[in-house]
């Protein structure tokens, strides 16, 4: 017997089947009633109307080898930001007090403040990103959508909302752009005054240091090289002046050896016409020498000329004498008249002396430029010396100068770029959002969904039905099938009385089964007409 007792064997599928055919009309009348509840109720929930837009994002339009953008925070940042500030409290406040958003709410009993308006709006917008399907994450353009309880509600808010967004990003890039320009022009300002200090140091060490700057060396060795042939020039020119000295010395010492004899009438110490005439024909060989080497003006061949004229004219003087001495004869006591101090005789020796004169001034002037070329030489020797120091100094002065004009030139440059970028920004010429479809009128409620509700209905009422068909399964105390009685009854079951039914309960089971199946058919009409409604309503 306690075998017996232990419990119901595990039901088959057929079983369960029986089951559901014999609580049927349980099941299809629950899944009804709770579907039309469902179905019923989702008409008189609020109807929300989504107006949706989409925003292209244009690339600057200007190529970026030519105008660099100011603007180098990311899209997707810059987009977040905006997103922020548009759905601050106070932009939304002012969006719902323009277009009077959820006062219905307020009026029909639900105390919505200011607070929870700003956030049931912000639970309406919805942002959604559109990315580039050949560049995955390279942003192309975003969807703005927005939820109200009529469409024309909808639409305008979500114009609102879409001017928002396009007016902020214009404004926020230029106004990036443009306090990037005047960053930079006050970073240049400061860098400009900097460089104009350098500049003023390193104007007065070059006032202070003029002559042995470094950019002056190779000038300085190119004068000192002059300076130095200069000198030999001149050196050259006053050697060449003592020895024409020292010959007009000597001419005049031979012509007064020469008047001398002529007095006493020794011709023998004179010196002759013939070795005057060999005197000159060496000088004349010396100056063409000279001339094949030099110019007309050089001292040799200058000095050369001026002998060869003193020596022609000495020349001459003497033949003019000696013939002169010839003609007369001697006197009586064997002396000859020595010519008077002012005859004509003399001339040839003032003449010689008048060279000597000239060349003693000219010594002397060869010998003051000599030493004014040395004092000019010793100068530039030593600018010469204080080179290496000075271009040391100059370094170290010059290395803030090169700093400053480096980070100037470099500020300046930023800048005409920025200015170019600000320029673009304001001609509207870069980065911008452009709206490709504009705010829609929806003619369908977006919520609720009402043909999907009507299927959740379905589902609930099948679940419901098949829950109250097993409660009352497992409520019922019926015996229906020889398998439950053998799980109740220890001994073994014997006969099986088959179900015996009356005259009255055969002549109106097929009018119950016409009234079931027209009952089922009405409702599978109802919920498919319902569904049909509902998915062309939305």
């Amino acid at each position: 017997m306690n075998e017996g007792l232990e419990g119901n064997p595990s039901r088959n599928l057929e079983e369960y089947w029986v089951i559901l055919c014999r609580r049927r009309r349980w099941i299809f009348l629950t899944m009804f009633f709770c579907w039309a509840l469902v179905w019923v109720t989702s008409w008189f929930l609020p109807s929300a109307y989504r107006s949706e837009a989409l925003i292209l994002i244009e690339k600057q339009q200007v190529p970026e080898q030519y105008v660099v953008s100011n603007v180098t925070v990311s899209l997707q940042d810059r987009l977040q930001s905006m997103t922020q500030q548009i759905l601050s409290r106070t932009r939304l406040q002012a969006t719902i007090d323009r277009f009077g958003l959820y006062a219905k709410r307020r009026s029909s009993g639900f105390t919505l403040d200011s607070s929870g308006a700003v956030e049931q709006m912000r639970r309406d917008i919805t942002i959604d990103l559109v990315q580039s399907p050949e560049h995955p994450g390279e942003l192309t353009a975003f969807k703005i959508a927005y939820s109200a309880r009529s469409p024309e509600l909808a639409q305008n808010v979500n114009k609102e909302l879409t001017s928002l967004f396009i007016n902020d990003n214009l404004a926020a890039q230029q106004q990036q752009s443009e306090n990037t320009t005047a960053f930079l022009q006050s970073q240049l300002a400061t860098a400009k005054s900097q460089l104009e200090e350098q500049e003023t140091k390193v104007r007065a060490f070059k006032a202070g240091h003029f002559g042995d700057l470094p950019s002056q060396l190779e000038s300085n060795v190119q004068i000192l090289t002059g300076l130095q042939t200069q000198l030999d020039n001149t050196q050259r020119a006053l050697d060449g002046a003592k020895q024409e000295r020292l010959y007009l010395e000597s001419l005049l010492q031979q012509y007064q050896t020469t008047q001398g004899a002529l007095g006493s009438g020794d011709e023998s110490s004179s010196k002759s016409p013939k070795a005057l005439g060999e005197e000159l024909l060496d000088l004349r060989n010396r100056l063409a020498d000279a001339r094949s080497r030099y110019t007309e003006d050089f001292p040799d061949v200058v000095s050369l000329r001026q002998k060869i004229e003193t020596t022609e004219q000495l020349k001459k003087q003497v033949e003019a004498e000696i013939a002169n001495t010839q003609k007369a004869g001697k006197k009586s006591d064997g002396a000859v008249a020595a010519p008077t101090e002012g005859s004509d005789s003399s001339a040839p020796m003032m003449e010689v002396r008048g060279h000597l004169k000239a060349n003693e001034l000219e010594i002397q002037n060869y010998s003051r430029h000599v030493a004014d070329i040395e004092s000019e030489i010793a100068t530039y020797r030593a600018r010469l010396n204080l080179t290496p120091e000075t271009e040391q100094e100059l370094a170290d002065v010059s290395r803030g100068y090169e700093e400053s004009k480096a980070n100037y030139n470099s500020l300046l440059q930023k800048q005409n770029q920025s200015q170019l970028a600000t320029s673009l920004e304001q001609r509207q010429q870069g980065e911008q959002f452009r709206i490709i479809d504009p705010p829609s009128l929806p003619e369908k409620p977006a919520s609720p969904n009402h043909f999907l509700v009507s299927l959740l209905g379905l589902v609930l009422g099948t679940g419901v039905g098949l829950g109250v068909a097993a409660f009352l399964e497992f409520t019922n105390v019926r015996v229906w099938h020889e398998k439950d009685l053998k799980g109740l009854v220890p001994g073994r079951v014997l006969v099986n009385i088959p179900h015996l039914s009356t005259k009255r309960e055969d002549r109106f089971r097929p009018v119950f089964r016409w009234i079931e199946l027209g009952a089922a058919v009405g409702m599978a009409a109802i919920v498919v007409a319902a569904n049909l409604y509902a998915l062309y309503k939305g």
